[in-house]
């Protein structure tokens, strides 16, 4: 490939897409290379609506690329959609989204700032909060807030209903008559204005993301700006090999997780999307995947990315447990994560009780597993869903295993 197309390693590894290829004749690794040899920092957007309390290992591949680019010299511009994350991005919805009052979406923030490591050196969390010249947190409503009717009409002028029916979700929504509320249009048309408003170089989003980037960039030249690039990375497959990892599909790895919840997660992941896990939520050489069996890829992944976030005798902990809980060694296991049976009303059946905790999205499908014989207790299959426990102490301190990802040590 010509070097003028080719982009550092840092910056290509797990990229699915790039855009504009060239913009004002200089393509997008000249202006790359560009920067670095004229000591410029590009200013890197990546917006995050804080409308839940988590992120998952889905999420982390964002902010492992800004903090590449911070690495390599540039400028992380964190926006919190503060005000946006009331409206609800409409991308991916089949129906119009639940708004949030401004005190939860400010809570949330919170929370994701603290998963990002705001407070911890820059060794030990995602992002690098310590270089000041390296990082900057906004927050959208600093200049959302204010927009009167004119700048709104103004924005609003500058898109069509025809570019917005084009958005795949508008476009399913409209042709099968579901509701689309008007405020929603003004979603990406916001979110592209903050790009205006940062004076963003490049934005991050995954691949979902790429219309609201290209909204950005239309109003960037509207405002007399120079465009921004898109790059668009990968949306993480679940743990079920066949879903995005999402919550809702109870298929996710949060980042506050545990080592051992963390690791015994990971370790089961389907052999297909073992090389996407490398790839993105690793640094390894890729070369390690022709070497290695897929049983023994699957272990050296699940403890490479558990020594990200929980340090490596954290992570070489909760492997050496795993494999203890797998032969049925429970008094050698040390720490095990807790799950509290307080909210519990007994007696109650097994399957209800799963169900309770949270542990499955369903009734339903708690009975299957259990039938199923991917549940146990203190290393003893329970096939029975209807078994029932009369008391909290019939239960406290003994260990629920399901399948091999989950293991809990249930407590008052």
């Amino acid at each position: 490939m010509d070097e003028k197309l080719m982009l550092p390693k840092w910056l290509s590894r797990g990229i699915e897409e790039y855009f504009p290829m060239t913009s004002k004749d200089q393509t997008f690794a000249e202006r790359i290379y560009d920067a670095e040899k004229n000591n410029r920092k590009l200013r890197v957007k990546l917006g995050i609506d804080p409308t839940g309390t988590d992120i998952h290992l889905g999420h982390s591949i964002l902010f492992k690329k800004l903090r590449a680019f911070q690495d390599n010299g540039h400028i992380a511009v964190l926006i919190i959609g503060d005000f946006t994350a009331q409206i609800g991005d409409p991308t991916g919805k089949n129906k119009t989204r639940v708004q949030l009052s401004e005190k939860q979406v400010n809570d949330n923030a919170k929370t994701y700032l603290t998963q990002l490591g705001m407070g911890k050196p820059p060794n030990e969390s995602i992002l690098d909060f310590d270089s000041k010249d390296r990082i900057e947190i906004r927050y959208n409503s600093e200049w959302l807030k204010g927009l009167n009717l004119n700048s709104i009409i103004e924005l609003m002028g500058s898109a069509t209903v025809s570019q917005m029916l084009a958005k795949e979700e508008f476009n399913k929504r409209y042709n099968s008559q579901i509701p689309i509320s008007l405020h929603e249009f003004l979603y990406p048309l916001l979110q592209g204005y903050d790009s205006v408003a940062v004076q963003s170089d490049i934005e991050l989003g995954g691949t979902d993301q790429k219309f609201n980037i290209a909204i950005g960039r239309d109003l960037q030249r509207h405002f007399k700006q120079d465009p921004q690039y898109g790059i668009l990375l990968p949306i993480l497959t679940g743990l079920d090999g066949i879903k995005k990892m999402s919550k809702s599909e109870f298929n996710t790895v949060g980042l506050t997780e545990d080592s051992l919840s963390m690791y015994s997660k990971l370790e089961k992941v389907p052999d297909t999307v073992i090389p996407s896990y490398f790839e993105l939520l690793t640094e390894l050489d890729l070369s390690v995947l022709k070497e290695e069996n897929p049983r023994e890829l699957q272990r050296r992944m699940a403890l490479e990315v558990t020594t990200l976030f929980h340090g490596f005798e954290e992570a070489l902990k909760a492997q050496s447990n795993c494999e203890k809980l797998f032969l049925g060694q429970k008094e050698e296991v040390g720490e095990i994560p807790e799950i509290s049976l307080n909210e519990i009303v007994f007696p109650v059946k097994f399957f209800y009780l799963l169900s309770a905790l949270k542990l499955f999205k369903s009734s339903s499908e708690s009975k299957r597993s259990i039938k199923g014989g991917g549940v146990k207790i203190d290393s003893e299959k329970i096939l029975n869903p209807d078994m029932t426990f009369d008391t909290k102490e019939d239960l406290v301190g003994k260990i629920l295993q399901i399948g091999k990802k989950t293991i809990k040590r249930f407590e008052n």
